[in-house]
């Protein structure tokens, strides 16, 4: 029997394949439908109670409060917080809210980017939904999550002390029955496991989220030259920005010049004035806190904004502490140790818009023991790791004259498990290498020797335990080698690996070859017919003790032989006249086969201990002619291996036996993509094999 899951897994490919996971026709995220639960407590005039994201002390987390403060906490309905609740009042606004007692910094900063881009937050909070009409206590957003879109259901019961809410909040009083933020922020407690788990994080994660865009990370220390400029256009493009300050987040210790240390702030706006005869370059900053802001050169209070223009000081000056300030980019760059910046369209990247590019994701993993071969430096192992084959193309004309990168790698890890703060964050990063000419076309697993003579031409130069690494580069024309990779082999993960490129571009991973045979099942193997020939109907109990005599012992170790229940799934794969016996030409076929498999088994089992590992495992199928993935690759030693994933020779020639029946039985059903079979042609094709 396949473990548990998988059945799942397999519907979940397929509704992957049907358009499910695009933002016009979203995943429903825990199998929540939106429409269905709204229609349901509407016509029978009851609040909806979200039993997968409960209004208790679970879904807000152990540590986040402190014991009073959890026993206090009172889940209400913005019905019964005021008289008359809105979402939106007077449109929606970074001022409409401010940070309460969680360390989602990183979250609001890019909830502030958000709402500077409509069109986006059209996307992320669907319209239609209102506290007064068809008002059923229901609610729900999207988020991009992991190449997908998923629509969020929640309830609105908040949580509250004294009748306060207790985290994203209106800044001031003059706004307290506007509810969106702490709604969204709700929205995304869920996708995450609990308000707890948004404690600490990167802008990115929540700007990816928003947006399923284009990411670019820079460091703004080590960037200075031309920062403004790459600022300037990717606001022109209506992307969004976020950037986080040097230092502590946990300690989050105010500065002496305004700021805060290890915090995330949101970039609203780049301009430049005119100050004694000299342009200034400089960016706007919005503090989610709402208020503290910087003290230093073209704050709020510097005298600088004297020297300029009465038009300029009116156009951009507030004197109000409501967390936004201008400063300088030289101030900006000593200041802030990353920036991020998302964007539905890559124009900002060169400033040109008419140069088309071109964006791909490939979905992989690193599977331990056989794909998971960990940094260049692991010298023997690191040829394991998937390799994707990238042939770029010459750029056409309109790009030949944009200046800039022309390619952007970005690699991002999937999470292991939902609640965010018990997601295992590898240390990931990725090698791009030059193909020689000689090897172009060359469709097969680059082995060690290749990395040992080939060094990469780009690669990510320190490896981050981040969601996602991300670079961009100049490459000429020609065929590359992209290689995903942990820090540390056999720590398996899932991925997702992008390539936007300004060339066309084709990707493909790349397959294992075998390196000494290359064995097929029309192969003619040698066996005396004479054998076959003795028995005229053989049935289960006498295949046993055939394949016995004959196959098991002398150099097998760890062997227990093959069981009568084994046999008879044999028989159910071979017996093509449906008789429950094998007739003479049957049982030939069958030893040929069985013969033929166990020399690929010693072939690949180098120890001679009777065992093949995965990366043995892998070789073996791939003489057989079967490329799979490392998904199906894992679900083979579930089924067929050991407590370690381990596979005798008996069970790798029944493996080796049901692929090779399988396979050809799908191809005389096929029309080369989809099966149709009636209830009664499908169970008697899985019984009875």
């Amino acid at each position: 029997m396949p473990p548990p899951g998988v059945c799942l897994d397999i519907m979940k490919e397929r509704r992957e394949s049907d358009g499910v996971g695009s933002h016009t026709n979203p995943e429903k995220f825990l199998d929540q439908d939106y429409e269905l639960l709204h229609q349901y407590y509407l016509v029978r005039g009851r609040r909806f109670i979200d039993n997968m994201f409960p209004p208790d002390n679970m879904s807000i987390g152990e540590r986040l409060l402190s014991p009073d403060d959890m026993a206090s906490v009172q889940w209400i309905r913005p019905t019964k917080l005021v008289s008359n609740p809105h979402l939106v009042v007077d449109g929606i606004s970074r001022f409409d809210f401010a940070q309460g007692n969680v360390g989602n910094c990183w979250f609001l900063a890019a909830l502030g980017a958000l709402t500077f881009q409509k069109h986006i937050m059209e996307k992320v909070f669907p319209s239609g939904q209102s506290f007064h009409k068809d008002y059923a206590g229901i609610f729900h957003f999207r988020f991009w999550r992991f190449g997908k879109w998923v629509d969020v259901v929640i309830d609105d019961k908040l949580p509250t002390i004294n009748g306060r809410l207790i985290f994203v909040h209106p800044k001031s009083s003059r706004d307290p029955i506007e509810f969106w933020p702490a709604l969204i922020e709700k929205a995304y407690a869920k996708v995450c496991g609990s308000y707890e788990d948004m404690q600490n994080g990167a802008v990115s994660e929540a700007l990816l989220d928003f947006t399923g865009g284009i990411h670019m990370a820079v460091r703004p220390n080590k960037r200075p030259h031309g920062l403004w400029d790459l600022i300037h256009r990717a606001a022109t493009a209506n992307s969004l920005m976020g950037c986080g300050t040097h230092g502590n987040a946990e300690l989050n210790r105010r500065l002496d010049n305004g700021l805060v240390e290890g915090h995330a702030y949101t970039v609203t706006g780049v301009t430049t004035v005119t100050s004694q005869d000299k342009k200034v370059e400089l960016v706007r900053l919005f503090n989610p806190w709402g208020g503290t802001e910087w003290k230093g050169d073209w704050s709020d209070i510097s005298l600088l904004w004297k020297t300029v223009s009465a038009e300029e000081r009116k156009r951009y000056l507030k004197a109000v502490d409501d967390g936004e300030f201008w400063m300088s980019i030289e101030d900006f760059c000593k200041t802030f140790s990353e920036l991020d910046i998302c964007s539905l369209c890559p124009d900002f990247l060169d400033g040109s818009s008419n140069c088309s590019w071109t964006s791909t994701l490939h979905e992989g993993c690193w599977l331990a023991g056989t794909s998971a071969g960990g940094c260049k430096e692991c010298q023997d192992t690191f040829w394991t790791n998937p390799q994707f084959q990238v042939r770029i193309n010459k750029m056409n004309k309109a790009c030949e004259q944009t200046q800039g990168p022309n390619i952007l790698v970005s690699l991002m890890q999937k999470p292991d498990k939902r609640n965010r703060h018990l997601i295992r964050k590898l240390f990931i990063g990725f090698s791009i290498f030059k193909v020689p000419s000689e090897m172009k076309g060359y469709r097969g697993k680059f082995t060690a020797s290749f990395f040992d003579s080939n060094p990469p031409v780009a690669y990510t130069e320190k490896l981050y335990d981040s969601r996602e690494v991300m670079d961009y580069f100049m490459l000429e024309s020609g065929d590359y080698l992209i290689v995903p990779h942990t820090y540390y082999p056999n720590r398996s993960a899932s991925f997702i690996l992008g390539i936007l490129s300004k060339m066309e571009t084709h990707t493909v991973e790349t397959s294992h070859v075998m390196d000494k045979m290359n064995f097929s099942d029309s192969q003619k193997v040698p066996f005396s017919r004479q054998l076959s020939d003795q028995y005229k109907d053989i049935n289960a109990e006498q295949l046993q003790k055939l394949l016995n005599d004959v196959f098991v012992g002398g150099d097998v170790q760890n062997t227990g032989g093959f069981s009568l229940d084994v046999c008879h799934s044999i028989i159910a794969l071979m017996d093509m006249s449906v008789t429950g016996t094998l007739d003479a030409a049957e049982l030939s076929q069958l030893l040929n086969k069985v013969d033929l498999y166990k020399k690929m088994f010693f072939c690949m089992d180098k120890n001679r201990d009777g065992i093949l590992s995965l990366i043995e495992l892998r070789h073996a199928l791939v003489g057989m002619g079967l490329h799979i993935s490392d998904s199906l690759l894992k679900l083979m030693t579930f089924r067929f291996g050991d407590s370690s994933g381990r596979i005798s020779m008996e069970n790798f020639i029944v493996l080796a036996l049901r692929l090779s029946c399988m396979a050809k039985t799908f191809r005389k059903l096929t029309d080369g993509h989809e099966i149709h079979l009636k209830m009664e042609e499908w169970l008697r094709l899985t019984i009875y094999s």
